[in-house]
């Protein structure tokens, strides 16, 4: 028997969605490994990058069940927080110019 997983990566400009069909027990790590997602892009540091199912985080280590979305996370720059300050801070400067 085996399960359906997907292996998902997104960037700014391209998500890469791969299928894989695997022998369970099967934990996140190894599904990312067989994807050949690691080759596609060489910029994923599974030791620093982190990794979820359906958008709940999960450890690498991690056992998969059928029907079930790995995502790979890239790291934030900014964080929400600072995003919003900046651009309220960027609208009372406009604010006070016009």
């Amino acid at each position: 028997m085996s399960i359906s997983i997907e292996v998902v990566y997104a960037l700014p400009e391209e998500q890469k969605v791969i299928d894989l069909e695997c022998k369970p027990p099967i934990t996140i790590e190894q599904a990312i490994r067989q994807s050949g997602i690691l080759e596609a892009f060489p910029e994923i540091q599974l030791e620093d990058d982190m990794v979820g199912v359906f958008g709940y985080r999960r450890p690498l280590d991690h056992l998969l069940e059928h029907q079930d979305r790995v995502e790979i996370y890239r790291p934030l720059y900014l964080s929400p927080t600072e995003a919003r300050k900046m651009r309220a801070a960027s609208r009372k400067r406009r604010q006070k110019r016009g």
